[in-house]
């Protein structure tokens, strides 16, 4: 009895340990405040952007162009709507389509990483087949295909950045998969009669989970940097506005050439504070899970 005691005791200390480490990490660095407080500020206007937008963000006015002045503090579009209330509901599609591409892209990474590595053979030859093809195909073209084939939504945004960036992911399971698979607790587990199943749940897939998060934080940056991208190129949901489809807009109605830099400067600033605070989070969790890092820091 005070055997186990001691043993709960030992893992809730580690635990204990890990969160305030990972605490520290993230609030004890100026990268971790930075990241934290950009992504919560961002978060928040992707819940709340509409209700704090000072004006419609799809009306239109005859003050077309104006530059910022106390009644549109970002002065205004060539339609004449506010440019300060777009940026605000912007954030939610940047948001959305980054979380939601880089899950879909961290399940379907996982599984195929997973069953690659663990049951090898000809499954691993076939799957490592596949994630090399997506690894060496160019993402961008590929993306542009796709979401040109299918009718611009924010569900197909979704769907097409996640499916052309989930390899990398696959990549990296795979290669922890083939160490873990041969860890004596493995072979315990296998030579007690447990099922592949049970392993994969029990021992492979808890070691790699925070490897699995790290890499899912950094593909958040490169799913809004893609929605930017398919956006400004005008595959983007034309229902939506998002900080892509403002800078289309702006390009396409001549604002650089009209020195309208309100319109320009604005959401490309809110993509790249986004982007740099998303992938300041996943170094940090990367330093926290690899120790070399951590010691080069």
């Amino acid at each position: 009895m005070s055997g186990s005691a001691i043993t709960v005791s030992a893992v809730d200390a580690t635990g204990e340990a890990g969160e305030r480490s990972v605490r520290e990490l993230m609030l004890g660095t100026w990268r971790g405040r930075f990241g934290v407080g950009v992504l919560g500020l961002f978060c928040f206007l992707a819940v709340f952007g509409s209700l704090v937008a000072p004006d419609d963000p799809f009306a239109s006015s005859l003050d077309v162009m104006a530059p910022p002045s106390a009644e549109h503090l970002l002065g205004t579009t060539e339609q004449g709507s506010d440019v300060f209330s777009q940026l605000l509901v912007g954030a939610r599609v940047s948001i959305v389509v980054g979380f939601a591409a880089a899950l879909i892209s961290a399940l379907l990474g996982s599984a195929v990483g997973l069953a690659s590595g663990y049951f090898g053979g000809w499954t691993d030859r076939i799957l490592d087949a596949l994630e090399n093809w997506f690894l060496v195909i160019p993402t961008l073209p590929l993306m542009i295909v796709l979401a040109r084939l299918l009718d611009p939504s924010l569900t197909v945004l979704i769907v097409v950045i996640g499916l052309t960036s989930w390899a990398g992911t696959g990549r990296i399971v795979r290669a922890q998969v083939l160490t873990l698979r041969e860890r004596a607790f493995v072979e315990r587990a296998r030579a007690l009669g447990a099922s592949d199943t049970y392993i994969i749940r029990t021992h492979i897939l808890p070691n790699t989970a925070p490897l699995i998060f790290a890499n899912t934080v950094l593909i958040v940056a490169v799913a809004i940097l893609s929605e930017a991208a398919l956006s400004f190129l005008g595959l983007g949901d034309p229902t939506r506005i998002s900080w892509g489809t403002m800078l289309e807009n702006a390009f396409e109605s001549g604002a650089p050439s009209a020195e309208a830099w309100w319109y320009v400067i604005p959401p490309g600033l809110c993509i790249t504070m986004l982007v740099l605070a998303v992938a300041l989070i996943g170094f940090l969790f990367e330093e926290h899970i690899n120790p070399r890092l951590r010691d080069q820091r």
